[in-house]
């Protein structure tokens, strides 16, 4: 993995505090929070395909919204006390470890997941262009 000083110079300063120190876009303010084309969604750090437009729905929560990923070998699950008491579920990805968002157990069936990931966090290929 490249250096801190290599990602300041690939990443946005917003990519870089959501990716590297676990930080939030604001709520309704991401690119993707409601943008629906067609298309794969990969980690911003280092490229890895993460999630499908096919497992994306707008939840309302502010921020772009998946039932599920591609793979769950795809990111890691840990627990997340930043909040205390209040307990979360942070997503990160599984080559990177980049910081995704937080995973909640309030969505649509049939996984009853939501992946409420930070559109800093992500980029988009739209499934025309491949």
């Amino acid at each position: 993995m490249t250096d801190k000083d290599e990602l300041k110079k690939k990443l946005t300063p917003l990519q870089y505090q959501v990716t590297q120190e676990k930080g939030t876009e604001r709520p309704f303010t991401g690119e993707y929070d409601k943008f629906f084309e067609e298309g794969m969604y990969s980690c911003v750090v280092c490229g890895q395909e993460l999630f499908s437009s096919k497992q994306k729905f707008d939840s309302g929560c502010g921020w772009p919204a998946f039932n599920d990923v591609l793979d769950q070998g795809l990111v890691k699950l840990s627990t997340d006390t930043s909040l205390a008491p209040r307990i979360r579920t942070e997503v990160q990805c599984a080559k990177c470890d980049a910081h995704m968002g937080h995973v909640f157990d309030d969505g649509p069936k049939p996984t009853g997941k939501r992946f409420c990931i930070n559109s800093a966090s992500i980029n988009f290929k739209s499934k025309s262009k491949e």
